[in-house]
């Protein structure tokens, strides 16, 4: 080989060396052998366990008003933590690969190239080479180590459903306290318009020596206090829009339309048997069944930690040729069989197994706590729908009857009702409609009263039936058409 050439293999061996060290993992990166995407959801609104497309194809910001499944798609979507959880789930498919990887043979290839020239000699020696290495039987420590990365796998994809369970949450929630502030706004507005009108009638009486300087202090402290309290609560009108804003993945202080939600009457029919609602959120939290998974993954590892303290079978083989300036070309091949037995590690592996088997019964405790915090939530949580729900219906009681007293006040000579019992349960409905009734029949006064309900119009002694906006009833209440029969 001539200087020219010599000179050549130089500068083409560090150029080929890093050919093959980018283009080989650059191919890599974007192959997935062991199909591990299909482990993982297809985004970071998705679940795993249901199949459906990503709802994340909007804008960042739209120009129409967000109803609540937009909030709750963007929250899911734009929500970082979303997106963490989707990422952790499919860091560990991808350790799932690697699991997998362990049960093929590793191939891997060698060169040299020495060039030696001193005063008296000149030579040189090139060399390639091919190495195989094949894991025959390890007594299960392969299958141990992939049966816990799955388990991982299991528990990060059961701890995403909880992440989005969380998020979707959050968000519902900060929709609705959004509404619940504005609503807490108008009704300080509201007080301190009367607050303020109740300072003026003082202060009026007070000029014309009716009132006491009592009397025109408390009222104007009340209406002081009334103006501090409409102060406080458009401040938190503003941290519930900034906090709606967060949960959905962009900047508090971003502004956007909101569809007010529907006003609905509570539903009743979740009260029901508490025990078996507990068990019913034992059996779907995602957040246990991560807890379970991870259980089955440290017993997984306690089995791959013992198989590492046992003899191992590998299959081994090499090819090289070499080329030296002296001697000429040389090729080699060897196969053989290699067993690799552990005899004294120090103790490594007893300790290694004490460790993870005490890592399963942390697990276990883990799981056994988190079974009964979730019994915990569902008690806590259906206690307090059931003393909102109560206290909304006795609310809606009160606001009915303080309606009736305020019409009351003038003693008018005619009352109109609208649905005055919608929000209200049979009995409260019925105990309002017998105060209407001693009104007319006591104190003569008309009632005028619009309802949807049957048996409440039933109450009337003329009813003026309406269908489709057509008049097809107008005197004495009979059978009400589309009234059961």
């Amino acid at each position: 080989m001539g200087h020219r050439t010599v000179r050549l293999a130089y500068r083409c061996l560090p150029a080929l060396a890093v050919a093959l060290t980018v283009s080989l993992p650059a191919a890599a990166d974007r192959a997935d052998p062991f199909a591990t995407g299909d482990l993982v959801a297809k985004s970071q609104a998705a679940s795993i366990n249901r199949a459906a497309a990503s709802p994340c194809n909007f804008s960042d910001v739209d120009q129409a008003p967000l109803t609540l499944p937009d909030v709750v798609e963007r929250a899911l979507c734009n929500n970082p933590q979303t997106r963490e959880a989707w990422a952790n789930a499919r860091a560990q498919a991808a350790q799932v690969g690697v699991g997998e990887a362990a049960f093929l043979p590793s191939l891997s290839a060698s060169g040299s190239f020495t060039h030696n020239n001193t005063s008296s000699t000149t030579s040189h020696q090139e060399s390639v080479g091919l190495s195989l290495t094949y894991r025959l039987y390890d007594f299960g420590g392969r299958d141990a180590t992939l049966e816990n990365a799955r388990q991982v796998l299991a528990a990060v994809n059961a701890t995403q459903d909880a992440t989005l369970q969380s998020v979707f949450l959050a968000a519902v929630q900060a929709y609705y306290q959004l509404f619940a502030t504005q609503a807490a706004v108008d009704s300080a507005t509201e007080a301190e318009k009367s607050s303020r009108e109740s300072f003026n009638a003082a202060a009026a009486r007070y000029n014309v020596g009716s009132g006491t300087p009592a009397d025109k202090l408390q009222t104007q402290t009340a209406y002081s206090q009334a103006v501090l309290n409409r102060i406080r609560a458009e401040g938190d009108a503003r941290n519930a829009q900034g906090t709606l804003a967060n949960v959905m993945g962009l900047d508090a202080n971003l502004a956007f339309a909101i569809t007010p939600p529907l006003a609905r009457t509570p539903d009743a029919r979740f009260e029901g048997d508490v025990a078996r609602l507990i068990e019913e959120a034992r059996r779907n939290r995602p957040d246990l069944a991560a807890a379970e998974a991870q259980i089955k993954a440290a017993q997984a590892n306690v089995a791959a930690v013992q198989a590492s303290g046992k003899p191992s079978i590998s299959l081994t083989s090499d090819l090289t040729r070499s080329d030296t300036s002296s001697a000429g070309p040389l090729n080699s091949a060897a196969l053989g069989v290699a067993v690799s037995i552990p005899l004294f590690t120090g103790f490594n592996t007893t300790y290694r197994t004490q460790a993870a088997q005490a890592q399963v019964e942390t697990r276990t405790a883990q799981r056994d706590r988190l079974s009964q915090q979730v019994a915990l939530d569902v008690w806590k949580a259906y206690q307090n729908l059931t003393t909102e729900t109560q206290s909304l219906k006795t609310s809606a009681d009160l606001s009915e009857r303080a309606a009736i007293a305020r019409a009351l006040v003038n003693r008018p000579r005619l009352i109109l009702a609208d649905e005055p019992t919608g929000n209200l349960d049979t009995a409260t409905s019925r105990e309002i409609m017998h105060i209407f009734t001693r009104l007319n029949q006591e104190d003569g006064i008309t009632i005028l009263l619009v309802t949807h309900e049957h048996d409440i119009a039933a109450y009337a002694k003329r009813l003026v039936q309406f269908v489709d906006g057509r008049v097809v009833h107008d005197g004495a209440v009979t059978h009400l058409e589309g009234a059961p029969a």
